[in-house]
């Protein structure tokens, strides 16, 4: 068994207001916990892992080439390998989510990406 407390847990901000929290970086899986700050988006983008994410409070959307679908509180969306994908904060007050990753994404994917 291994335990990650949230408070000790490895955080970084790939953009002024957007905390990720990394709650298990195994090969295998990850999963962070992330806030959105308002209005704020990834960029388009795509990687080779399956993604899951779930959203604990707030609304965002998520756009893919074939379309867009805006999530509310509770709902979860499934992201396959390679899609390209963007994730939007659709409030003016920020967002929280948990993204799943498998098998395990870096933590910092978005600072190697530049």
């Amino acid at each position: 068994m291994k335990v990650i407390h949230f408070k000790g847990a490895e955080t970084y901000e790939p953009d002024e207001g957007w905390k990720r929290v990394s709650l298990c970086n195994e090969k295998s899986i990850s999963v962070e916990y992330f806030t959105k700050p308002p209005g704020h988006s990834s960029p388009m983008h795509q990687h080779p892992h399956e993604q899951v994410m779930i959203v604990l409070k707030g609304r965002m959307k998520v756009v893919t080439p074939e379309g867009e679908e805006e999530l509310e509180e509770g709902d979860a969306v499934y992201i396959p390998p390679e899609e390209p994908h963007r994730v939007e904060n659709v409030l003016g007050e920020p967002s929280i989510g948990i993204d799943i990753f498998c098998p395990g994404r870096p933590f910092d994917f978005w600072k190697k990406r530049g």
